[in-house]
């Protein structure tokens, strides 16, 4: 038994909530109870009477016979619906939990399951929240009225089915590891597992692109990919000459039916000035007026004075109107009657979604959001810093004085900014030089964004121990002072002086020599290559000219899994988008308890290479309610422009895919509308034939180590930089979008590229198996007409390649009609994320270093082995062949390379007498020969290849 344990520990079930259960009572409902059984005790929840989201959060105790074995053991949860006609029970789902996942009392979390079938027939959906932990404190409570076996009254055929149950092996793939979610500080705030949508049949989920016909361009001429969508504006601007109340906090209150929103409190005795915009949704104005209520900070009935207006005679704007002056009103007290003083300055008016005024409003939908989370809500632009690579070239050092003599010294560089810390090697004594005049001639890079607020700091250091470094002198120069570089000219080098101690004693100290330089000819990249947005140089002067727009209607988004329960709301969800190309980020509005936003937000780009991709990702806002600082991403969808036709609108529905650790999982769909437009075709077509990088990139070329290295410097940068706006872009959602773990090791990632590189290289085989075909001479027919033609194109190899680019220009018009009319999406065949088995998921969502038990750890590294061994005799057959061609003319076996020798001789004056096209023909026709004409034995040419010594006979 486990050593702290004493057998005094009980392990804990809380059985937290359900979400979109079967309904199975024959009304559209169901009343479940959840049963847990563990070794050998059952014990089950109350009945949640016609509910279909139940919320129990009961605990279920059970003694435990030996905590060290818990790892080993199962813990089976079933829920079932009770049917009070006849007493028996109709199975909506099960879930299977290792006890590896049960942990100490005071770190447990909310576990997120999917319900299972218990067999091919179960028809069974929705979600169970459970935590599992080890307590001393809790104590077994006697179940309540049961059968003979302990359960809850049923019939002889569902115990039977049950017994059967409890029999299975193992649960399906989908069922594994389970993501855990830390739950808010806010009490009504509970996460809620994310679901997988039925699939086609209920075999295949539907993770196709879908095409819609949305209803576009009716909003305005600048704003035609999204629908339109009808807001009433109230701009409450300020009010003067209020009457003697105090003297406190003066509020303005916006009211229209059940909806009321509340300017900012000012404090101001007679003049408060707010300038705050309200926008009401037409769909939701359930009454004919509209007041603007004036108050006093504190009082929630009584009020200074109100304002009026009937909605039939508000005005319509539709841009590019200009805006609606304000106008006073005077104000009227309870009975209708003007006051004696108080004006309030107010504009009204209906407008749509591309009004001005819309980003900045405050939407009657958000009126339950929390009040630090309001700002959160609203849409915004963004622009990333602009980034500089910091190149600091340190050279040598001159006059370093150290402090013990005696010792060979281990001089090195320490160059920090910020927090990017690089060091060079270990100084070089050549000849002639002493202790005194290191010499490193190395280059470090940095990146720096502006304005340029970092310092740069240079350090020497001497290098005593493992973990002890002495400073033999520092300085600091401003990053702003650094010397801007355009093309590869070496910059200007420069001594600087460094701070001593030796230097205030004796009056002088060492110097360092050092070339800095910020280098505005390189893209520096933030994205994973692959998927980079943006290639333009960092100095402006360097830039192309556009050659297009890019604009994106963000429609809204269906069938959105629920990220959290509220109570009294059910599962729901807070989303918002954020769209990514270039230095330009768009974040759209926070959609509030919705699992069907509609966003309708247009946004443009300009386009100055046709191959980039655009970015755009959703997340669940979990500022709107304090649930906690971090948003949860629900899925991605990246559209490459060169696969898109120009002026052509693209609507269309994108599977929103997220991977977890128990498989993938679809999270909805994203509605969006998407056009390239460009000006002239042919600076498009121009593009095409120009570097895809900057010309640094390949004049002075940075290794993939630096690029990666520097990548993961300039994530961070942003995402310091965009987490200090108003509203904050979280680093959680800036790491998303930049695919910052896009280096990770991941089985499933090998495997899909494997796949992908057998698909590409399968042409290759396929000819190969083509030519075997031919040779066999099983179609006599087609053999001969192939050699006839073998035999043309070797006589006339004029009409060779010719053929060959006509025959590929024909395909390609062929394949013309054929050609995609969708954009790309996440697809889950190519990730190979519908067949990954649970336990390379959960290596994939590992952290690093590992935090898995070593047992696990070592089950891993045995099975990576494996594979690394296959790979190992794979790379060791290439080279065996590669050193076999080596040792033709190495005289290592001299018999061999005497008769190589020779052939060569011979073969040289046979080339020389003999025409090429005639040798070729005469090669391809015995290559070809029928079967009856070849023997089973392999060439002379191939046994002597495959007799010539290798590097392999020295080998270990």
């Amino acid at each position: 038994m486990h050593a702290g344990s004493n057998g005094k520990e009980k392990l804990v079930v809380e059985v937290v909530a359900a979400h979109n259960l079967m309904p199975k009572d024959g009304e559209g409902s169901s009343s479940p109870f959840v049963e847990v059984e563990f070794e050998n005790q059952r014990l089950r929840t109350q009945v949640k009477h016609s509910d279909l989201n139940p919320v129990w959060h009961e605990k279920l105790v059970f003694h435990v016979s030996d905590v060290a074995d818990l790892p080993y053991r199962t813990v089976d949860v079933n829920v079932f619906n009770e049917r009070r006609s006849n007493n028996t029970r109709n199975f909506l789902g099960k879930v299977r939990v290792s006890g590896s996942s049960v942990v100490r009392e005071g770190q447990e979390a909310l576990q997120l399951h999917t319900l299972d079938k218990r067999s091919l027939f179960s028809h069974v959906r929705g979600e169970l929240s459970l935590k599992l932990y080890l307590s001393t404190k809790a104590e077994v409570k006697p179940p309540p009225a049961a059968d003979a076996d302990g359960g809850p009254i049923v019939s002889k055929k569902n115990k039977k089915m049950q017994r059967k149950a409890g029999n299975l092996v193992a649960p399906k793939q989908n069922t594994g590891q389970l993501k855990q979610l830390q739950p808010g500080p806010a009490n009504d705030m509970k996460p809620v597992v994310v679901t997988t949508l039925p699939g086609v049949g209920g075999v295949f989920n539907d993770y196709s692109l879908k095409e819609t016909r949305p209803h576009l361009g009716r909003t305005s001429s600048s704003y035609d990919l999204v629908e339109q969508m009808q807001y009433l504006y109230v701009r409450v601007v300020k009010a003067r000459d209020l009457p003697a109340y105090g003297g406190g906090e003066a509020v303005a209150e916006v009211k229209l039916g059940n909806y009321k929103g509340i300017t900012k409190r000012v404090s101001s005795s007679t003049s408060p000035e707010w300038n705050q915009v309200f926008a009401f949704s037409r769909d939701c104005i359930q009454s004919s007026a509209v007041e603007v209520f004036v108050k006093e900070g504190n009082s929630k009935d009584e009020f200074l004075g109100r304002v009026w207006f009937d909605l039939s005679e508000v005005p319509k704007r539709v841009p590019p109107d200009s805006q609606l002056a304000p106008q006073w009103y005077r104000m009227e007290d309870k009975k209708g009657e003007r006051v004696k003083s108080g004006e309030v300055m107010v504009s009204i008016w209906f407008g749509t979604q591309a009004d001005e005024a819309f980003s900045e409003a405050w939407h009657s939908k958000a009126a339950n959001v929390h009040f630090d989370g309001l700002n959160s809500i609203k849409s915004k632009v963004y622009l990333s810093p602009k980034l500089w690579y910091l190149r600091i070239g340190v050279i040598e050092a001159q006059d370093v004085v150290l402090g013990d003599k005696m010792r060979y010294p281990e001089l090195f560089v320490k160059v920090q900014v910020g927090n990017q810390v690089l060091k060079t090697r270990i100084a070089s004594l050549g000849s002639g030089r002493s202790f005194s005049s290191p010499y490193w001639n190395e280059d470090l890079m940095f990146v720096v964004a502006e304005p340029f607020e970092d310092y740069l700091l240079i350090s020497i250091e001497d290098h005593l121990g493992s973990s002890r470094d002495e400073v033999v002198g520092r300085m600091v120069l401003p990053v702003s002072n650094v010397e801007r570089r355009l093309d590869e000219k070496s910059a200007v080098s420069r001594w600087y002086n460094l701070d001593t101690r030796e230097a205030k004693a004796v009056g002088f100290g060492c110097r360092v020599h050092v070339r800095a330089s910020l280098e505005g000819g390189y893209h520096v990249l933030d994205e994973a290559t692959v998927y980079t947005s943006d290639a333009r140089p960092t100095a402006k002067q360097l830039w192309k000219p556009s050659i297009g727009v890019l604009e994106v209607g963000i429609l809204g988004a269906s069938n959105l899994v629920p990220m959290k329960v509220k109570e009294g709301k059910g599962g729901t969800a807070d989303a918002y988008c954020v769209a990514k190309y270039g230095q330009k980020w768009v974040r759209t509005r926070t959609v509030v308890d919705s699992l069907s936003p509609r966003w309708n937000e247009q946004y443009t780009w300009e386009v100055f290479d046709p191959c980039p991709v655009i970015s755009i990702g959703l997340f669940d806002n979990s500022r709107v309610a304090g649930a906690g600082p971090r948003d949860t991403r629900i899925g991605k969808v990246r559209i490459r422009l060169s696969t898109l036709e120009t002026d052509r609108v693209y609507t269309h529905a994108y599977p929103l895919l997220m991977l977890h650790p128990s498989g993938v999982k679809k999270m909805g769909e994203l509605h969006l509308a998407v056009r390239f437009t460009c000006a002239n075709m042919l600076n498009v077509l121009h593009m095409y034939a120009t570097p895809l990088l900057p010309r640094m990139h390949y004049v002075a070329p940075l290794s993939v180590t630096q690029l990666e290295s520097l990548r993961h410097q300039a994530m961070s940068v942003v995402a310091a930089r965009l987490g200090r706006a108003e509203p904050a872009l979280g680093r959680e959602v800036v790491e998303y979008m930049l695919d910052h773990d896009s280096n990770m090791w991941s089985m499933r990632k090998s495997k899909a590229n494997f796949l992908r590189l057998t698909k590409v290289v399968g042409w290759v085989v396929a000819a190969g198996r083509t030519v075997e075909m031919l040779r066999s001479w099983r179609r006599p027919v087609v053999s001969a007409v192939f050699v006839m033609v073998f035999m043309v194109a070797v006589m006339v190899p004029e009409i060779l390649m010719p053929c060959v680019l006509l025959t590929m220009a024909a395909v390609g018009m062929w394949r013309y009609r054929l050609r995609p009319r969708y954009p790309p999406y996440m697809d889950a065949r190519v990730s190979y994320a519908e067949s990954v088995h649970p336990d390379e998921l959960d290596e994939e969502f590992d952290s690093f270093p590992t935090s898995r038990g070593p047992e696990l750890v070592r089950m891993r590294y045995d099975r990576l082995r494996s594979v690394a061994g296959r790979i190992q005799t794979a790379v060791g057959d290439l080279a065996t062949q590669g050193e076999r061609f080596q040792a033709l003319l190495s005289w290592r076996d001299p018999r061999a390379t005497f008769l190589f020798v020779v052939v060569c001789l011979v073969a040289a004056f046979g080339f020389y007498l003999v025409p090429i096209r005639w040798v070729v023909a005469l090669g391809g026709g015995y290559y070809l020969r029928p079967p009856r004409f070849r023997s089973r034995h392999p060439s002379s040419a191939v046994s002597f290849f495959k007799r010539l010594p290798t590097n392999a006979d020295g080998m270990l």
